[in-house]
């Protein structure tokens, strides 16, 4: 970050260009260890190994939607919606560390390395820096718990059109090349209002919605759980649960980098964290990406033959046949696949057992069940945008199942 006389920040993003970081609580947050610890989080996970500009990190996203909810504030308050400078820097807050308690390669080690939710764990991080700060997150805290008078404080940092989403489209299909996730988001952001301290969209921004939601379709499928990236990640998600196995019952050989060690041997829940928190919080603060790669490669010559087949293939993009079915798969047809993986390929009954997964991915483009986008007519009616569009809101929830197992000459699907 380069300095811009006395009141702030510029950093030069390669989304939205100059983005201005004001000195104080929300620059101090940005300098905390806990915070830079995010430079070392990808974003998306393995999504390199299919796009290989996937490579940005969650410190990224959580400073552009910081930029985003700033260009919020700023139209709100040219609409004459009234709000004071502790909310602006509650709600900035708020979406600055929405995801502060990603653990490594975010979403896919989840309730992995760890037995909690990293919503969870960001909330106890807040709460650690609401200490350490004095006071000033409290708001914050209030705005991200959904516990502020004022509704869409949190709509806009947690909800179907809140800063969070309309960020990590944008710079998701930034880096990946996938224009399909491109959104107007700053026609959006132009478009958005309160009524009775609920968000609304004003009536003219309605496609432009429809576009957003579309996007994130697109996004999901060709994107998150395109079949490639699911199979990696749940070889790392395997990767990961076979070396605790081995961590646990004394028969993990070889050095590992110290938190990663300590995580692996120890069963640690949401709970430990409550009771043990700072402890916990720190050493969680000092795990991330670079930890688990390091992991990867020394076991991928490790002596356990399961855990070796599984961090090489990551390691040298090795990775496991996908197949994606609407219909989950007859129990018949993948025994079949681990008997010819034991019986034709060498492998023994426990990896066939450990390395054939199954599994469901689920999406919506829109939720209709709680919190839907609501739009402000010219006359002053709000309606939600189910009931406020003639475009079909595909509400219906999408699942597709699939069948992991390593390639071979003979098993096709």
């Amino acid at each position: 970050m380069s300095g811009s006389g006395s009141q702030q920040k510029i950093m030069n993003d390669p989304v939205y260009g100059f983005v201005r970081i004001p000195y104080g609580t929300i620059f101090d947050l940005i300098e905390h260890p806990y915070f830079q610890r995010l430079r070392r989080i990808k974003q998306v996970s393995l999504t390199h190994l299919v796009y290989p500009g996937a490579l940005h990190t969650r410190f990224h996203h959580a400073i552009g939607a910081f930029h985003l909810m700033k260009q919020a504030i700023d139209v709100l308050r040219s609409k004459q919606i009234e709000l004071s400078e502790a909310e602006s820097l509650g709600v900035s807050a708020a979406i600055l560390l929405h995801d502060i308690g990603h653990g490594p390669f975010s979403h896919t080690l989840e309730n992995t390395i760890i037995r909690a939710h990293h919503e969870d764990l960001s909330l106890l991080f807040m709460e650690q820096l609401n200490e350490d700060f004095n006071g000033q997150l409290t708001l914050a805290i209030e705005i991200f718990r959904d516990r502020y008078q004022r509704q869409f404080f949190h709509q806009l940092v947690s909800g179907q059109l809140d800063m969070d989403r309309m960020d990590y489209l944008n710079r998701d299909s930034y880096f990946t090349g996938v224009y399909e996730g491109v959104i107007g988001y700053d026609r959006i952001i132009q478009m958005l209002s309160v009524v009775e301290d609920k968000l609304v969209v004003e009536e003219k921004g309605i496609y432009s919605i429809e576009k957003f939601l579309m996007a994130r379709r697109l996004m999901y499928w060709q994107v998150y759980l395109h079949k490639t990236v699911v199979a990696a990640e749940q070889m790392l998600v395997l990767t990961l649960k076979r070396a605790k196995e081995l961590a646990r019952s004394g028969k993990m050989t070889g050095s590992l980098p110290s938190e990663l060690d300590f995580f692996l041997h120890e069963d640690i829940g949401a709970d430990d964290f409550r009771t043990h928190s700072r402890e916990l919080l720190g050493r969680f603060s000092r795990l991330d990406d670079y930890d688990v790669m390091m992991a990867l490669k020394l076991w991928s010559t490790a002596s356990d033959p399961l855990l070796a087949y599984l961090a090489s293939g990551i390691i040298d993009r090795k990775l496991l046949r996908v197949a994606l079915r609407s219909e989950p798969f007859d129990p018949s047809y993948i025994k079949g696949i681990k008997d010819k993986l034991v019986q034709q390929h060498g492998f023994t009954a426990e990896m066939a057992d450990g390395l054939v997964i199954t599994g469901k991915e689920t999406n919506t483009a829109y939720s209709v069940a709680r919190d839907e986008i609501n739009i402000l007519y010219k006359d002053g009616r709000v309606l939600p945008m189910s009931e406020a569009t003639d475009y079909s809101m595909d509400a219906k929830i999408i699942t597709k199942y699939y069948l992991c197992y390593p390639k071979t000459g003979q098993i096709k699907e």
